[in-house]
């Protein structure tokens, strides 16, 4: 594949048409012919940011091998790009696609701290930890900009209620002031995803996340201040990182990581042909094989919705992985334990500030 063809600093190659669509779209070569003889672009690659306005922002997650009950995320799509993206899929609910669309149309929810308020201030709600990122990352790049995350840090102390956070961004050490004071107190954890410890592999596979050595650093500046950090490494996928369990256990234990997870790769939906496409563009040498081991996890199918199964896999390989896991644990967190997010202070700080009486 030439320079020209590869559409650089974004992970998926092409947008998929979108299930929901009664119409769907196609470049015709008479066109792509026009556009490379005149040097026009085929299509814009800048991002667009489209405000979106909910009525709610806090969601109940209904799925039983997820992890987490709540989950808050004041951005849909990603600008990350990461190819493997489960919540991609989730693009198509607005009219998007999973590919490009998801990468290059990012919504923003501008009124997510005002409605996580009026969520605290409610009598019926009773403090239980909501996790940030739940489907897309809330420290992607226009996070930077626009600060959102950090406004619902900000809540989450004033209000003094337990929070989770998921991110592959080292942007996060910007609020390192909120976190600490969250920390005080237990209410705060951070789980880091950190897929690979090589640059190259995360470069091709996340092309606008934080790079290794900035992952590695904000796990060693997390722990020295006494904030709790996990790290998931998620997805695995055969043979392109698959080989990395047990230095990267090490590695991160040495940092400060309290705990180390993992789910191992699954190409529901759309996910399926953006991947396909993608592997045979950057590695062309070994898709099929990595293809066929995928299908191998999951029961023949590059996809698998099945709850217990899906976020681990099943068969030979995936036997391998639990138990590479299963000892990297054992030998590098041993002496480690996870802290319990603390929700007991939120029912005195209802108003936003402690109660006397």
């Amino acid at each position: 594949m030439s320079k020209n063809e590869f559409i650089k600093g974004r992970g998926a190659q092409l947008n998929v048409s979108n299930k929901f669509e009664a119409q769907q779209h196609e470049f015709r070569d008479d066109f792509l012919n026009y556009c490379a003889a005149e040097g026009d672009e085929v299509q814009n690659n800048n991002t667009v940011l489209i405000d979106t306005f909910s009525k709610t922002i806090v969601n109940k997650v209904t799925s039983p091998d997820v992890g987490m009950e709540y989950s808050l995320n004041p951005y849909q799509g990603c600008e990350h790009g990461c190819i493997y993206c489960y919540a991609r899929n989730s693009h198509e609910y607005w009219g998007y696609s999973a590919g490009l669309d998801f990468e290059r149309k990012i919504l923003v929810k501008r009124k997510a701290v005002e409605l996580l308020e009026k969520k605290f201030r409610s009598r019926k709600w009773e403090a239980k930890p909501i996790i940030l990122s739940g489907n897309t990352d809330c420290y992607q790049p226009i996070e930077k900009k626009l600060k959102i995350t950090r406004q619902l840090l900000e809540t989450f102390l004033k209000y003094k209620h337990p929070v989770g956070i998921i991110t592959k961004n080292a942007l996060l050490q910007r609020d390192m002031d909120i976190l600490r004071e969250l920390a005080e107190d237990d209410l705060v954890s951070v789980t880091l995803s950190v897929t690979s410890l090589s640059e190259e592999t995360r470069r091709i596979l996340e092309p606008r996340t934080a790079s290794i050595k900035k992952r590695l650093e904000t796990i060693e500046i997390l722990s020295r201040a006494n904030i709790p950090v996990n790290v998931m490494m998620a997805p695995i996928i055969p043979a392109i990182n698959s080989h990395e369990i047990m230095p990267l256990a090490k590695e991160i234990s040495e940092r400060g990581a309290l705990s180390l997870g993992y789910t191992i790769v699954r190409l529901n939906g759309a996910i399926a042909e953006i991947f396909t496409d993608w592997i045979k563009k950057t590695m062309p040498d070994r898709a099929d094989k990595v293809l066929n081991q995928i299908k191998n996890i999951h029961g023949g199918n590059l996809n698998d919705s099945r709850f217990g199964t899906r976020m681990k896999g099943e068969g030979e390989f995936a036997s391998q992985v639990a138990q590479q896991f299963k000892l990297a644990r054992k030998k590098y967190f041993s002496d480690k334990e996870r802290i319990k997010l603390n929700c007991k202070l939120h029912e005195s700080f209802k108003d936003g500030q402690m109660k006397l009486f």
